[in-house]
């Protein structure tokens, strides 16, 4: 049994809202209640499924990246191959340390509405406990994590793509590793900074997952700290699309000139390779990221200012829930980059398409022919 406390005194802690109605917590009952909002239904199924599925996916991608590394290893893929693979071995991580988490949290809002405890006002719902605190950091740390080690890949590529020799020169194991830590280093800073009092993670509806305090008492600090969040993430997703397209535009121009070796040729095939697995990767990231980035900053403005009325903080809850469930499907879709992506996987699809393209072409002649075979027939008889 968990029991919820004040800790005003800590920038961690929410702070309760001010209205003498605050929504209650059961003393024994671990899962907040939210305020002007249906109980929710406590269903971990998808969230195991989500789970296990995002497990299964990360090492199957992890294994081809290894095999690949060890084959390429004193390549300039390496250093691509050692990015990606961080990056899988980070979104496996996320899913198992977030997943177990939230799928406690779920077990025990099972348990708590089976059996409902008796009732007191006196303790308040939004005191986040240890394990709120922890889940809210894992979230940032691992949302960010991703989102980061991308735009270093696509920066990484867009360097060797464009300026070759200059890549050959700085770019070294060391250094790609050296970079791996700063990364998560940063992720890391940025996760710890409600323990200095710069925003609070808190309980998010239907209370199995813990992020941003956006939706209710938002202060200036909580403000800045998602302005932060989303800008960096945001930040993230705009540099990689700058260099990929750079990348992109490089090596479409020197595929219309046609000037290489087959030595340069191969190289080209995998800078190719590389260059379409950023794509995915950033696509993903932008489609299952923008929801919750854009409703939790809406949402943090507008609380803030004082603007989010109850209907339009039940909406709100809604999108938030909607938001960050995209944003776990990003860490199974990336491993799916690596495993559909591949120069081999590639070649069979142009192949195909090829032969597709082959055969209609062929029909369409052959309908030609004897289009024109007719006419001319026609005209033969027409005469005589």
């Amino acid at each position: 049994m968990l029991a919820m406390q004040r800790h005003n005194a800590s920038g961690i802690f929410a702070s309760p809202p001010p209205s003498n109605d605050s929504a209650i917590v059961h003393k024994q009952e671990v899962g907040p209640v939210f305020r002007n909002s249906t109980r929710p239904q406590i269903n971990p199924t998808a969230a195991g499924i989500t789970m296990t599925l995002g497990i299964v996916f990360n090492i199957v991608a992890l294994i081809i990246l290894a095999k690949a590394y060890a084959r390429f290893r004193r390549r300039s893929k390496a250093t691509f191959l050692l990015f990606a693979s961080s990056l899988v071995a980070t979104d496996l991580a996320g899913h198992v340390i977030n997943g177990a988490l939230v799928l406690r949290r779920y077990s025990e809002g099972i348990a708590n509405l089976a059996d409902p405890p008796s009732t007191s006002r006196g303790d308040l719902l939004t005191d986040p406990d240890v394990q709120c605190l922890f889940l809210g950091c894992c979230m940032v740390f691992f949302g960010l994590c991703p989102l980061f080690l991308g735009c270093a890949m696509a920066a990484e590529r867009c360097l060797g793509v464009s300026r070759p020799l200059l890549h050959a020169r700085l770019v070294t194991n060391a250094r790609t590793k050296m970079t791996l830590a700063l990364i998560w280093l940063l992720a890391l800073s940025v996760a710890l900074l409600p323990f200095f009092k710069l925003g609070a993670y808190t309980y998010q509806y239907p209370g199995t997952w813990c992020f941003i305090r956006v939706m209710e008492g938002t202060g200036a600090s909580d403000l800045a700290f998602v302005t932060l969040f989303s800008g960096l993430a945001i930040s993230s997703l705009a540099i990689a699309l700058v260099c990929n397209t750079i990348s992109g535009i490089t090596l479409v121009r020197a595929r219309l000139r046609k000037k290489s070796s087959s030595q340069r040729t191969s190289a080209r095939s995998h800078d190719t390779e590389m260059v379409v697995q950023l794509l995915g990767i950033m696509v993903a990231s932008c489609i299952c990221w923008s929801p919750l980035l854009v409703v939790g900053l809406m949402s943090a403005t507008r609380s803030y200012s004082g603007s989010l009325a109850p209907p339009d903080r039940d909406t709100y809850r809604a999108l938030m829930v909607m938001g960050v469930r995209m944003a776990t499907c990003n860490q199974i879709l990336d491993p799916w980059v690596y495993i559909l992506l591949r120069r081999a996987i590639l070649k069979k699809i142009y192949r195909i398409t090829k032969r597709q393209a082959s055969l209609r072409g062929s029909m369409l002649r052959s309908f030609r022919w004897d289009v024109s075979s007719f006419q001319n027939s026609e005209k033969n008889n027409v005469k005589v």
